[in-house]
């Protein structure tokens, strides 16, 4: 029987295989006929110390118990509270306020419209936004208008909106970077903010940029009173190697965006951090002035029950110091293949590179090729067309990590032998 499912990012006509998964630990996923596959992306980035943690997984179970949802317009709950509380006192002090939802999208939404709000509740004709060339944002409306347009938005351009955009970074061409914000910064009116992806482009091919580059952005943010958006939804929750890229830099955005590792990888849940200014412009007691957001499921009690769990093992357990031993693993594994691909680079926990393909694009058919490749030898990666790129949940095993990389080497020789 077919299979009512409509899947994201799957072209269904093309008739390709979709594995069943019956549970996980770890690492591994266990499929219905019997397969252990090891999930080398963290399913989509979002699983952090492995899948189903006990903590994690105990949290969620003694929640479901007590409240299962409940509306957070003007009510609120303690899972929610102590969230807030643990979240703050982990993040930089200058943001002191937390606003809720349910995604990676959604939160670049609220930054978003915040920014907005901010400037047009002090009554200033503030509405441009500047974005980098190649980002990606989320599938929303807003957030597909900061992202790179191409074949993800193009049916969708009318829905659009209009942003400056700045050339990526590239190494001995970060001047023309600067140089281009500077410009769009200065113009009258000013725009309202900078969005970026701190350190790493995600969808956007895995590119790597310089910290210096990131805290001269925001140097020049703050010069002009520009706002600054990190959408550390990827980045964030040790995935470059600390807690947040943005620390790399030592620099504190006014708008900061996170999801996926926020509750570990297990539920949906997304945070907006603000600071206390961009809070006092929506302050007031004319009703008109409130921030208009939400969803019916903003601060769902489990999720927030789950995402304290997390932040508790962040505190109790040796996070960074797991890390820094995958980090270093994955320089160690990944160093033999550095004359076999394009461009073998590393961030923390991700390496990314290209195997050779004449049209380096997203839709490039090797990429499904490879992606078939990796699926029939159980191993979990998604080629974003011909780049390829390993980042695992921490708890990966060396052997299982070992073997990502030597299907690796195997796809390599193959696309060699073509």
């Amino acid at each position: 029987m077919t299979s009512p499912v409509w899947h994201p990012f799957t072209q269904h006509g093309l008739n390709e295989p979709v594995p069943l998964v019956t549970h996980a630990g770890g690492a591994i996923l266990h499929t219905a006929d019997g397969r252990r596959v090891i999930d080398a992306i963290s399913s989509w980035w979002v699983t952090t110390h492995g899948h189903c943690h006990p903590a994690i997984m105990a949290a969620i179970r003694a929640q479901a118990e007590k409240l299962d949802q409940l509306i957070f317009a003007g009510w609120t709950h303690e899972p929610a509270e102590t969230l807030a509380r643990d979240l703050t006192a982990m993040m930089p002090p200058a943001l002191t306020k937390v606003f809720f939802s349910d995604s990676g999208s959604t939160s670049v939404e609220v930054a978003l419209k915040m920014a907005l709000g901010h400037f047009a509740n002090r009554g200033e004709d503030r509405s441009r936004i500047i974005v980098m060339e190649g980002s990606y944002h989320g599938d929303t409306i807003g957030g597909m208008s900061v992202g790179a347009r191409g074949v993800f938005n193009k049916s969708y351009a009318p829905l659009l909106f209009d942003v400056d955009v700045i050339p990526f970074p590239e190494r001995g061409k970060e001047a023309q970077t600067m140089a281009a914000l500077e410009q769009y910064c200065a113009q009258s009116p000013r725009p309202a903010a900078l969005i970026v992806e701190p350190m790493i482009l995600g969808a956007g091919g895995m590119r790597i940029y310089l910290p210096g580059v990131l805290r001269a952005m925001r140097d020049i943010c703050q010069y002009f009173g520009v706002l600054f958006i990190a959408d550390e939804v990827m980045t964030g929750w040790g995935r470059t190697g600390g807690l947040l890229a943005c620390d790399w830099a030592q620099i504190v955005p006014d708008l900061l965006c996170l999801s996926k590792g926020l509750t570990g990888g297990s539920l949906p849940l997304a945070v907006t951090l603000a600071t206390e200014e961009i809070f006092a412009s929506h302050l007031s007691e004319d009703r008109s002035r409130m921030f208009f957001h939400s969803s019916s499921y903003t601060a769902n009690p489990i999720a927030c029950a789950a995402a304290v769990a997390n932040l508790a093992i962040w505190r109790d357990e040796p996070v960074l110091e797991r890390i820094d031993r995958l980090v270093l693993r994955q320089t160690d594994l990944s160093a033999p293949l550095r004359s076999k691909v394009s461009n073998l680079r590393q961030i923390g926990t991700i390496v990314a590179m290209e195997l050779e393909d004449r049209t380096g694009s997203y839709m490039s058919a090797l990429g499904p090729q490879l992606m078939a490749f990796f699926r029939e030898r159980d191993v979990l990666l998604r080629p974003l067309g011909n780049t390829v790129y390993v980042m695992p949940p921490y708890s990966i095993t060396d052997d299982d990590l070992a073997r990502v990389y030597a299907v690796i080497d195997e796809a390599i020789a193959l696309v060699a032998n073509r």
